[in-house]
């Protein structure tokens, strides 16, 4: 769609409507922008798929128009799709040393990763990417460098915030250019594209500089193995903990593959400076019981992350039991509480004291802004227009409501795919169109939708079984055998040996109560054969199997 030269054109294909997956196009003149590029991790729901992420399908049928991918930080959710997705839009990709430092070690797993031109920028970059002109502003957030960008066209400057919080004290670098902000606000902005992560949350999120006092006071008293769960990507909380270790006379060791990937890069960049070098898990097991600190990944309960393993003592080298202490310096991700509290429970059966937030609110703050927070950014920004993203429905309302609360003139509520008109001149925001949108989950070496009717399949395997039901035909229509019935999970002739017999006797009686004539048709013999099993399983188990049959001739 084309525009003129007083509107710019704004869809999400995924990051409205949800925490994560986050995908942004801005359009001008025929010209496309795209803004992060990131992954989710499933629910549950779908069989086998743990990793997913927006379908660029919309975008990518227009690679030729895109002039570029900019990345607002390193996070996972916002950075982790382009290793699985940019060779459908082939285009330049632009982020700060951090995140490109990640990025390209991700990038290594790709068979085109070398093919990727990454860019790196300072977080106070101005980059041209004509038609439009971007701007980096340096915020704060729970992991080295996050930007909000400027994306300015001759209709006008929409700030996109990406996500943020403000820290008057943060552990790596310095709070958000609140001058910068305010300049912005200065010149006018059209429209805010703002995180809605903490808008249900009153006050200010918390700074960074009170959550090592409170490590400390936990850290400090024990006599056993203490382990602490943490983003890996908050190199912050990692440089904290590894000076609060020092004090404590702990070596700080390092457990799961992402932290050493992440401490590798924030190393090489400066960010580790005056840092001992960590221990891996294999080095730590001479070490007396109070002179280690394990650093794990796994705060989120991901069943194969180090902790999930510690806590089912699967984990080869770290063992921990009665005495020891594993302390949670991290929210709670919707979506994830099922598997934290499992993993936390195998912990306390182990004999360990599990360390929450709900024993002391002070051993994590959150990365995103609470409402004092937001209110501030409106006031520095003062926009004419404010779309909320990256929040589920509920962090959208507040944040629709909050931003009415600061005079915002024009308040929209989107989901993903709603296609909105800027326009500079009127400072209106119209949804004119659709586009397509939809997720794409990793299948093993595949990415495959969401909604395909193979997982559809899968997950009616799962949940109502299956059944295989082969037939031996003479040439002439004749069984010539009882029919042979597999039903995993629902039947075995052992155990339910008359459940099983009449099943067998339903596919017999279908087939051969058939005319003549139909029983020498395989398709129309196979799908009545089908029915009767299937509804014959469904009566004596209550679960409508999916159900296939095999029709033999010989």
């Amino acid at each position: 769609m084309k525009t003129d030269s007083e509107t710019i054109l704004f869809t999400a294909l995924g990051g409205i409507g949800e925490i994560g997956g986050n995908l942004y196009a801005y359009g001008y003149q025929d010209r496309w922008l795209l803004v992060d590029m990131g992954i989710s991790f499933g629910d549950g729901s779908l069989p086998m798929i743990e990793v997913m992420m927006p379908d660029p399908t919309w975008i990518a049928e227009q690679k030729d128009k895109v002039v570029g991918l900019v990345l607002t930080h390193a996070h996972e959710d916002h950075l982790g799709a382009v290793s699985y997705l940019w060779d459908r839009v082939c285009c330049p990709v632009y982020a700060t040393p951090f995140a490109a430092g990640l990025l390209e070690t991700k990038l290594e797993e790709a068979a085109w990763g070398k093919q990727v031109p990454v860019h790196r920028v300072a977080m106070d970059a101005v980059l041209d990417l004509a038609p439009f002109t971007v701007r980096f502003v340096g915020m704060s957030h729970s992991i080295p460098e996050p930007c909000a960008l400027a994306i300015t066209t001759k209709a006008g400057t929409v700030v996109h915030s990406g996500d943020w919080k403000f820290d008057p004290s943060p552990a790596l670098g310095s709070d958000a250019d609140k001058a910068a902000l305010k300049q912005l606000g200065d010149q006018g902005v059209l429209a805010l594209v703002g995180d809605s992560t903490g808008a249900m949350t009153k006050g200010h999120s918390g700074s960074e500089a009170i959550v090592g006092p409170a490590l400390e006071r936990w850290i400090k008293p024990c006599r056993g193995k203490v382990a602490v769960a943490c983003f890996a990507t908050n190199v912050g909380r990692l440089r904290t903990i590894a000076t609060i270790a020092a004090r404590c006379n702990r070596h700080v060791v390092l457990v799961g593959r992402s932290l050493w990937r992440i401490e590798s890069v924030a190393r090489q960049l400066g960010y580790m400076d005056g840092i001992s070098p960590f221990l891996e898990d294999r080095d730590a097991s001479h070490l007396p019981d109070d002179r280690v600190l394990y650093l794990s990944t796994g705060s989120q309960g991901e069943p194969r992350a180090a902790l999930s393993r510690i806590a089912g003592s699967e984990h080869p080298q770290v063992k921990l039991g009665e005495g020891d202490m594993v302390i949670f310096s991290s929210r709670v991700i919707p979506g994830n509480e099922r598997a934290i509290l499992k993993v936390q429970n195998n912990l306390v059966r182990l004999g360990v004291t599990v360390v929450t937030d709900h024993d002391d609110r002070e051993i994590h703050v959150s990365g995103h802004p609470y409402r004092d927070e937001l209110k501030e950014l409106y006031a520095l920004l003062r926009p004419k227009i404010a779309l909320p993203m990256h929040g589920e429905a509920l962090h959208l309302r507040a944040h629709c409501d909050l931003a009415r609360e600061c005079g915002v003139p024009v308040v929209r509520m989107l989901t993903d795919g709603d296609l909105v008109a800027l326009n500079g001149q009127t400072a209106t925001a119209e949804i004119v169109d659709t586009v397509p949108v939809g997720s794409l989950g990793v299948d093993g070496p595949r990415l495959v939708r969401t909604d395909s009717e193979m997982l559809r399949n899968r997950r009616r395997l799962l949940f109502n079984g299956s059944a295989v039901c082969t037939l031996v035909v003479s040439r002439q229509g004749k069984l010539l055998q009882d029919p042979v019935i597999t039903a995993l999970g629902l039947l075995d002739a052992e155990h339910f040996a008359e459940e099983h017999d009449t099943a067998v006797a339903a596919a017999r009686d279908a087939f051969t109560s058939l005319p003549a004539a139909e029983r020498l048709k395989d398709e129309v013999a196979a799908e009545a054969v089908r029915v009767a099993v299937r509804r014959s399983l469904n009566a004596q188990v209550g679960r409508k199997a999916v159900t296939t049959v095999h029709l033999v001739r010989v």
